[in-house]
């Protein structure tokens, strides 16, 4: 059975833009609700897909965290060449980190995180997870158990390369959140179980910023922009937005 998949988007509505960045193993559905809220807001929004995601998972564990920072870059890169000289950023998860690496890479008006990890579980762990992916995307293809089971062996046991990168990815933005200076929103669920949360007071804490708050969800997990306070989210990323310090 062929599947829609979930494709990147560019929604253009105001002169002033923001780059939405998804988590590990999603797509860019996980921002999808937020930009279209945005864009009702007179913003427009641009979310890439990182090599590997959003497709086939025997493509995702032949990528790695290098490929999708040029993806990050090449949709910042969209933004400026589309005319789009003030650009924000928000990102969840792996989105988070690298919302927190273009703050302090490219020029950017404000930065949002949201359950964005600044420590990684071990590789093992982490390519469990990546196993549970495999697993959901062929259950939801209507792929039969046995030859889920049967592909996703096949998975395992050709492993995913790029996972130490990751966590060096992750280690070394941590390294250099000090040199974040543009204001901050940092985003955390109560219910997120995936991620240390101690991750959301090491971002505040150690970033530069002047303008920087940090906001507790108390019903929401790991995947907040999907999640029940998604409304309020976006109504408070909103308002961030709108007290940067725009141009146009």
């Amino acid at each position: 059975m062929r599947i829609a998949q979930p494709k990147p988007f560019f929604f253009q509505a105001g002169k002033r833009a923001v780059l939405l960045l998804h988590g590990f193993t999603g797509n860019s559905s996980d921002v999808r609700m937020l930009g279209r809220f945005l864009e009702k807001k007179g913003y427009t929004s641009i979310a890439p897909h990182y090599r590997g995601h959003g497709v086939p998972p025997e493509e995702l564990i032949v990528s790695n965290p290098e490929q999708w920072w040029e993806d990050v870059v090449e949709a910042y890169e969209t933004l400026k060449s589309e005319g789009y000289e003030e650009i924000a950023v928000a990102g969840l998860s792996l989105g988070g980190v690298f919302s927190l690496k273009v703050g302090y890479t490219f020029p950017v008006k404000g930065i949002v995180t949201m359950c964005a990890p600044m420590s990684m579980k071990t590789t093992d762990l982490m390519f469990e997870g990546v196993l549970k992916y495999s697993r959901d995307y062929k259950k939801y293809e209507g792929k039969d158990e046995a030859i889920i089971e049967s592909e996703v062996d096949a998975i395992r046991k050709a492993g995913m390369p790029g996972l130490p990168a990751l966590q060096e990815l992750v280690y070394d933005v941590r390294s250099q959140v000090d040199m974040v200076y543009a204001p901050l929103f940092v985003v955390q669920g109560k219910l997120d179980d995936v991620i240390d949360q101690n991750s959301a007071n090491i971002i505040y804490d150690e970033a530069e910023s002047i303008e920087k708050s940090i906001k507790w969800y108390e019903n929401s997990g790991h995947v907040i922009t999907l999640d029940q306070e998604k409304e309020q989210l976006h109504e408070d990323i909103y308002a961030f937005l709108e007290n940067l310090d725009w141009h146009v």
